[in-house]
Order: C-alpha cells, then structure tokens, then sequence
C-alpha cells in the first residue's frame, strides 16, 4: 500500500456537529495530539491569526 505524503495525510474535511448543526469540527491527527501530550477531552483554546487557526492547551 503506498504512503501517503505528510501534506496529504493532514487534509481535513470539516464536519456538522450538534443538534442544530451550527457548529463544525474536524479532527486532529493523532501523531500530533500524541506529540503534543494532549489527551481526550482537553481542552483547549481555538484563535484566529488572519486566514489562520491557532490550538493552544487551555490554561487556567
């Protein structure tokens, strides 16, 4: 089976969430939640940097 490039592998599609569905989600890849040492649940801060998101570890 061949591999997929990194680039590729990363693509995300987002998807409807809650009953209403105004909300939407995508999943992150598990080697960098591993890599992060971020567990289920976590959570975490989402902020917007012009056309970019950045997810930071909420911190009290």
């Amino acid at each position: 089976m061949p591999t997929r490039k990194i680039e590729e592998k990363n693509v995300r599609k987002l998807t409807r969430m809650g009953r209403a569905g105004s909300s939407l989600g995508m999943t992150i890849p598990k080697e960098i939640v591993q890599e992060l040492g971020w567990r289920e649940r976590q959570k975490v801060v989402v902020k917007k940097l012009g056309n970019k998101l950045i997810i930071e570890d909420w911190k009290k």
